[in-house]
């Protein structure tokens, strides 16, 4: 099973939430208030444009199912905080596609999404997912490190951020080279607001396997909550080698080229954005407008900041938006 852990954060001048994306059908599961939106592609990189049965895992067994609409978009609502594995199944017969799964770890008030890769039975060079390094497949974890983590996941679902963190670094002091125990840890050290320390764990996971896309992912998120902005377009440059198609990448790459003052780079990363997170990454529209704004262009700013309230009209931005749209059609 491939495995995936990224915690994507509020950072820079407005909030990062997602918009409902358009879809056939959404899956409602109860006691939480986080959602998981995602997207379905083929192996050649394009939406599946038939319905594919997407499924939402915990440890006990299926939570809930939902199929993705034709732009091959699915969502699942109020789920709680926590681990989970969303798999997608393309045929019933098996005969072309294996299930595809990811594992997603699911905080509140953050945009969650998950790109599930199909692949064809048969081909060798589709076994690993390019967001998933071999080194962090074939780990030989010893039992008391993997105790560790797994109680660090346990706690994190209950909510109780801090003991989880602890667990976390206990599983790193048992195996120092710990390249998911690392990864995690960083993760939420930088949801703590522990800036330092997540840096610290983080660059140590990227040094393990230069390649992870997690890691970089991650690392690049806290540089550009540190404001080392060209550090952070290079760490995330990086993660976009390993997976060109993630909207969070591109997302973040366009901050940080923003705050580098490269402005050609941070308007085709966040046009990126959303051109392959729709809906889901309206927010990216908010930054491109602002960018607009400084490069002068206004009328690009308003066109971006309609968009925006089209496709996300009851998002956390909405008010920004409204505030920058009216300044900006008032001059």
């Amino acid at each position: 099973m491939k495995c995936r852990y990224v915690f994507l954060l509020v950072l820079i001048c407005v909030c990062i939430s997602p918009a409902p994306a358009q879809i056939n059908r959404s899956s409602q599961t109860s006691g939480g208030n986080g959602n998981i939106r995602g997207i379905v592609l083929l192996p050649n990189g394009s939406p599946v444009n038939e319905p594919v049965k997407v499924t939402l895992k915990v440890m006990r067994g299926d939570q809930a199912t939902t199929y993705t609409d034709r732009d091959g978009r699915f969502e699942f609502k109020a789920v709680a905080a926590g681990e989970y594995t969303v798999e997608a199944e393309a045929d019933r017969s098996r005969e072309r596609f294996e299930i595809t799964g990811e594992r997603i770890t699911v905080r509140v008030n953050t945009p969650n999404f998950i790109t599930l890769s199909l692949r064809e039975k048969g081909n060798p060079q589709e076994k690993h997912d390019r967001t998933v390094s071999v080194a962090m497949l074939d780990q030989k974890v010893p039992p008391a490190a993997k105790h560790e983590y797994d109680n660090a996941m346990q706690l994190a679902r209950a909510g109780k951020s801090d003991e989880s963190i602890a667990a976390l670094q206990r599983a790193v002091t048992l195996y120092p080279d710990y390249l998911m125990a690392l990864n995690d840890l960083g993760a939420q050290l930088l949801d703590a607001g522990r800036l330092d320390e997540a840096l610290v764990a983080l660059r140590k996971a990227t040094q393990i396997d230069p390649k992870s896309f997690n890691p970089l992912l991650n690392l690049g998120i806290v540089l550009v909550q540190k404001k080392m902005f060209t550090d952070a377009v290079t760490a995330l440059d990086r993660a976009l080698t390993a997976e060109p198609s993630s909207p969070p990448a591109h997302l973040y790459t366009g901050m940080a080229a923003s705050g580098a003052n490269d402005t050609a780079r941070a308007e085709r990363e966040f046009k990126a954005a959303h051109d392959l997170g729709g809906s889901s990454f309206a927010v990216a529209l908010v930054y491109l407008a602002r960018l607009s704004v400084k490069q002068g262009h206004k009328q690009d700013a308003i066109d971006a900041l309609q968009l925006y309230l089209r496709e996300d009209p009851s998002g956390p931005n909405v008010t920004v938006a409204k505030k920058m749209l009216a300044d900006l059609q008032a001059k």
